[in-house]
């Protein structure tokens, strides 16, 4: 089992190709569904699909949907180099606006 990765840009994917990791740069929202759909087919040798904050922008509904569906592989949101822009109590905000718990 092995991780994939779908990106926005070429420096996320060469950083990842250093930790041995393959994957794909997509351009736009077609792309990146084929990408996608194709990368969610290969639940024998793909474990783990991360996936650029980016390219979740792009296609947000879809990646929801295949989150809470499909059990493997597992879809992973990963900052690019740039960071992802969210601020410091974002996964605190996100358990709270899911569950409706306040931790």
């Amino acid at each position: 089992m092995r991780f994939y990765l779908i990106s926005d840009n070429e420096d996320t994917l060469v950083g990842m190709r250093l930790a041995g990791i393959d994957g794909v740069i997509v351009s736009n929202e077609t792309e990146a569904l084929k990408e996608l759909n194709s990368a969610m087919k290969r639940v024998e040798d793909v474990a783990v699909v991360l996936i650029t904050q980016n390219v979740v922008d792009m296609i947000p509904d879809d990646v929801y949907n295949l989150k809470m569906n499909c059990k493997r592989p597992l879809i992973v949101e990963v900052p690019d180099r740039n960071g992802n822009g969210r601020t410091k109590d974002a996964i605190t905000r996100y358990v709270r606006e899911a569950v409706g718990i306040k931790i």
